[in-house]
């Protein structure tokens, strides 16, 4: 399987998510776009909670020095994002790409982050809860519908809400692959937790 990780805005728990499914499935994992905290970037974050020895961590195709927008980014390092130079690595195992911030995050003055789906990936949306989140959900996968994306399920990341997740469950028909708690912190032995908990759902996808 290849798994896109996107979210329905920045900081909501798409690189725990990921690290959880790549611990779940023993799978690769891949950025193609990070910007900013190129010293403790989303793949060393990864790569760090991870406990199996099968997973292999692939390159950023874009390694950007400013946290910003991608577009933004790229441009204060005197470059131009180009969709063709971001080449899928090559792997027999399962494969998580974690995407950067939402899916109209834009990558260039007319490329976004949903324009690196490709048709055969499977995309999980990570999900927190704050005022506005359903609206930014259902957009998010609305969007990924309107593109014929394949969407795989929900993550839900922080505190439970059974109104808005069942307001959102019930709109969308999306499954909900599971949520993530709020922890007072995240190491190798509380992602294989998750792990274990999400692995059954993962492989059903």
């Amino acid at each position: 399987m290849k798994l896109f990780i996107t979210g329905i805005s920045t900081d909501v728990g798409k690189t725990i998510a990921s690290a959880i499914i790549v611990e779940a499935l023993e799978a690769d994992y891949w950025k193609p776009i990070q910007a900013g905290d190129l010293d403790n970037s989303d793949t060393g974050k990864v790569q760090s909670k991870i406990s199996n020895k099968k997973s292999q961590f692939h390159k950023n195709s874009y390694a950007l020095n400013t946290p910003a927008s991608p577009h933004l980014a790229a441009e204060i390092d005197g470059i131009t994002i180009d969709l063709n130079e971001i080449t899928e690595p090559q792997t027999d195992n399962h494969l998580v790409i974690e995407g950067a911030g939402g899916v109209f995050v834009p990558l260039n003055n007319k490329e976004f982050v949903i324009d690196l789906i490709q048709p055969n990936y499977k995309v999980i949306v990570v999900s927190r809860h704050y005022l506005g989140s359903i609206n930014h959900t259902v957009l998010t996968i609305e969007a990924l519908k309107s593109r014929k994306l394949n969407i795989a399920g929900i993550i839900f990341s922080g505190s439970e809400n059974k109104s808005s997740e069942t307001i959102i469950l019930n709109t969308t028909g999306v499954k909900c692959i599971g949520r993530i708690d709020e922890e007072p912190y995240f190491d190798q032995n509380v992602i294989c937790e998750y792990a274990d908990l999400f692995r059954e759902n993962l492989l059903e996808l």
